[in-house]
């Protein structure tokens, strides 16, 4: 069974905590954001992007969502 692909934060995190990372690669981007999940437990979400739009969009995201 193949891993569902994680495209947003909230597809793995309910909240978010007060600080997330952005990683630059020659290729694209990565984002780290450590959370709760939905079962209320320590998580983090590692997201790649390609294009500075989707990281835009998922700062946004982080920004907007509730904290822990």
């Amino acid at each position: 069974m193949a891993k569902k692909s994680i495209k947003t934060i909230s597809d793995k995190l309910e909240k978010v905590g007060e600080s997330f990372t952005v990683f630059m690669y020659d290729n694209g981007y990565m984002v780290e954001v450590n959370g709760k999940n939905n079962e209320d437990d320590w998580a983090s979400a590692k997201i790649m992007c390609s294009t500075v739009e989707e990281l835009t969009a998922l700062v946004h995201e982080a920004v907007t969502m509730e904290r822990e």
